[in-house]
């Protein structure tokens, strides 16, 4: 009988083929089985639950206690309103899943927004100001701010809809303004190197600001009423919310200015200049009708977010297979915030 012996690395090359085919079979069995369950549930029953932890309260303590002591919900206003989760719908999820659950039977007695933010888009901004509103006006709950940092443009808007805002005395505030970030033309430079570009459309001004042709010198026209209506908006969201700020002083003075939180409490905009995370919470705390004896939780829900629905929802990079490049104009500015009227705070 004759033996035929195999190499070495014969034998290597097919166990990694045999593996590597395997792999790739439990790869696309995964697809297949997130695909199908994608087509048969509905977006409903894919949204997960805001989860719940437990922070500080005003003395620092974090102790697990009954599920009947009453709680205040804090909520991170951090980074740029409307990028990755800290839209308005992660808000409205937020707000919604404080009357649910463990958090039922009107456990929560007050929110606490700790800001620091630039701002955000205008959509947002207004949105989770009136999301807010809703909520104060429906639950009868006080809503406080705590600013660490910096509270500006769409972070001011959103921060009108509390009862009372504190500040630490190094944070910045106010911005009360919308812009339109800057939009650039080509058309001299595609002259001189002899590049052409074409443009169909139809209706007046749709194509406003195409960076491929000479602008004309009411191209903006379109566009300021816009932008006078979003900020008469913002004017008399912040200037409702905050009495102490006059208007006329806000349109004529103040501008679109940050202030220091000492200028900034003078000119009406915080209540407290000088407060501590500590302060905030003991107010808000005596707000809410909570005894100091009584025991309470600070409570956050983190946004309703995870991997199985960002995959299902073609969210996930992991299986998007595309390399994108792009040239990135203004470095602070996320992509998803271009060419959009913003309540942003954005020094040039």
């Amino acid at each position: 009988m004759q033996i035929t012996r195999e190499s070495i690395f014969i034998s290597t090359i097919r166990s990694f083929c045999t593996g590597f085919a395997i792999f790739l079979g439990i790869l696309l069995a995964i697809g297949l089985g997130f695909l199908t369950i994608g087509f048969f549930s509905g977006p409903d029953l894919l949204a997960p639950k805001a989860e719940i932890s437990i922070v500080q309260d005003a003395n620092g303590n974090r102790e697990v206690l009954p599920l009947s002591s009453p709680a205040l919900l804090r909520i991170d206003i951090h980074g740029t309103i409307g990028d990755t989760y800290l839209t308005s719908t992660d808000i409205d999820h937020i707000l919604l899943d404080s009357r649910e659950d463990l958090l039922q039977h009107n456990r929560v007695k007050g929110i606490l927004l700790h800001i620091d933010t630039p701002g955000g888009t205008v959509t947002d901004g207004s949105a989770i100001h009136k999301l807010l509103l809703d909520y104060k006006a429906k639950y009868k709950v006080p809503i406080y701010a705590y600013v660490d940092g910096l509270c500006a443009s769409g972070g001011m808007y959103v921060a009108s809809a509390c009862d009372k805002i504190f500040a630490t005395p190094w944070s910045l505030v106010g911005s009360v303004g919308v812009i339109l970030p800057a939009h650039f033309n080509f058309s001299q430079a595609m002259d001189k190197w002899g590049i052409q570009a074409i443009t169909l459309t139809e209706g007046k001004d749709k194509d406003t600001f195409n960076p491929y042709r000479p602008w004309g010198p009411n191209e903006a026209n379109s566009l300021q009423p816009v932008m006078a209506a979003l900020y008469d908006q913002f004017v008399d969201a912040v200037t409702t919310g905050r009495p102490r700020l006059d208007k006329q002083q806000l349109i004529t003075t103040y501008g679109a200015q940050v202030f220091i939180a000492q200028t900034a409490m003078e000119y009406g905009y915080i209540d407290s200049a000088s407060a501590t995370y500590s302060d905030a919470l003991k107010a808000l705390v005596s707000a809410a009708g909570i005894s100091p004896e009584e025991h309470y939780r600070v409570v956050q829900l983190s946004a309703p977010h995870n991997l199985f629905v960002d995959i299902l929802k073609a969210r996930s990079t992991l299986f998007q297979g595309k390399i994108i490049h792009r040239i990135q104009i203004h470095p602070s500015l996320p992509d998803e915030l271009c060419g959009q009227p913003l309540y942003l705070y954005l020094p040039q």
